[in-house]
């Protein structure tokens, strides 16, 4: 009776061994072509391309996207013509803080600012590119920082007229930064604020 049970097991854990091989080796069988995936984002529906014109009683106008809202800065030491470009749609603000020039000293100053300002995302930063602002005709000159990687700010750039103004901007998304999520969403209002400095003027 004891052998007959021993030899029941010994049976069964055979079968099971048998089955758990030819389960693996259908698995390996065929001949099936494997690729990594191309990067996918989840679908977004954007607005359409449209603009309009923001002229306050501010030394500059500019045009700017539709589905963007603008109200001045609320922040304590903001200070007058400190606005902020809301993106509600996409939870994104664009910071632009004016100011007037009074000095060739201030104006170095505030230019050694802007790049102090774009740089100090280094550590999150994949990389940081510069690149030049230059309308002689509307007098407006500039630096253009593209920032690429998790930091918590995609792009800034100033914009001067080298003698009497300059006006900051910061794109911030209000959220944890992570740019395989954002990438499609940044590419768009990047787009947009390209239409806006290209729109810009000093009044």
């Amino acid at each position: 009776m004891g052998d007959l049970e021993l030899k029941g097991e010994t049976s069964m854990k055979y079968v099971s061994l048998l089955a758990a091989v030819l389960l693996f080796l259908s698995a390996c069988s065929g001949n099936h072509d494997y690729a990594p995936k191309p990067r996918g984002y989840y679908r977004i529906p954007f607005p359409k391309k449209e603009y309009q014109d923001y002229a306050a009683g501010c030394p500059y106008a500019f045009t700017y996207p539709k589905y963007a809202f603008i109200e001045p800065d609320k922040k304590r030491g903001a200070k007058p013509c400190w606005i902020n470009m809301q993106f509600p749609r996409f939870n994104a603000t664009l910071h632009l803080s004016y100011q007037p020039i009074t000095s060739k000293k201030e104006f170095n100053q505030l230019v050694e600012d802007a790049r102090t300002f774009a740089f100090k995302h280094t550590v999150k930063a994949t990389s940081i590119d510069e690149g030049i602002i230059h309308y002689t005709d509307k007098k407006v000159y500039g630096i253009y920082y593209t920032i690429d990687g998790n930091a918590a700010s995609s792009a800034q750039f100033f914009l001067t007229d080298s003698v009497h103004n300059y006006i900051r901007g910061a794109l911030y998304f209000n959220t944890e930064p992570r740019l395989d999520s954002i990438q499609p969403v940044l590419s768009f209002i990047k787009q947009d604020m390209a239409v806006m400095i290209k729109s810009f003027k000093w009044k």
